[in-house]
C-alpha cells in the first residue's frame, strides 16, 4: 500500500558506550537509501537506542509514543557454536511492547552479536510502527478522496482497511491532528 513511502530502516554502524551513570548509543542507519545519525542516552542499550530513535521519528509519528516495552529476552542457540567455549553461539534477541489498547507486538533478531540483534529488534519496532502510521494516513486521504468523488465502494473499502490498521497501535494524537486540519 506504501510502495516508495515505506520506510525501511537498516543498521549500518552501531557504538555503545556504557559508564555507571547510563548508556549512550550511537547508531548510523539507512532510511532507505539516506544515511542517517542518531544518538540516544538512556539506563542501558535497549533505552538508549529507544530514546535516539524516538528523538528521531516521534515528533512527526506521535503513535511510537504509546509503546511500552513488556518484555526482553535473549537466549543462545547452542548448536550453533563453532568454538568449544559456546560464547560465538547465534544469540535471538526479542523485544516485547505493546499498545496503549494494550495488543502485544514481538520484534526478533538473531545473529552472533547479541548487541546487533538488540539495535536490529529496535529498529524492526520503529520501522513497524512508523509505517503503520503512514499507512493510517495513506488510507485516511484516499477515503476522503473517495468521498469526495462520491465513490462509496472505496470509501467502504478504505474504512475497513483503515480499521484493519487501527489495531496496531493508538491513533488518537494522529487523528486529532486531522480534526485539526480540516477544523
Amino acid at each position: 500500500m506504501l510502495g516508495s513511502n515505506f520506510l525501511e530502516l537498516a543498521l549500518v554502524r552501531l557504538a555503545i558506550e556504557e559508564l555507571d551513570t547510563g548508556s549512550t548509543a550511537k547508531v548510523s542507519i539507512l532510511e532507505g537509501k539516506e544515511p542517517v545519525e542518531v544518538e540516544g542516552r538512556g539506563v542501558g542499550v535497549v533505552d538508549a537506542l529507544y530514546t535516539g530513535l524516538l528523538d528521531r521519528y516521534a515528533r512527526e509519528y506521535q503513535s511510537l509514543k504509546s509503546i511500552e516495552l513488556i518484555g526482553f529476552q535473549v537466549a543462545a542457540d547452542i548448536e550453533t557454536k563453532k568454538a568449544q567455549a559456546g560464547v560465538d553461539a547465534v544469540g535471538r534477541v526479542t523485544l516485547d511492547v505493546s499498545n496503549s489498547e494494550g495488543r502485544h507486538f514481538s520484534f526478533s533478531d538473531a545473529s552472533r552479536s547479541v548487541t546487533s540483534s538488540t539495535a536490529r529488534s529496535v529498529l524492526a519496532m520503529v520501522q513497524y510502527f512508523v509505517n503503520a502510521e503512514r499507512a493510517f494516513l495513506t488510507l485516511h486521504n484516499a477515503r476522503r478522496d473517495a468521498l469526495a468523488r462520491g465513490r462509496e465502494d472505496l470509501v467502504a473499502r478504505y474504512t475497513a482497511e483503515m480499521a484493519q490498521v487501527v489495531e496496531s497501535t493508538s491513533y488518537a494524537e494522529v487523528i486529532e491532528n486531522i480534526r485539526k486540519e480540516i477544523g
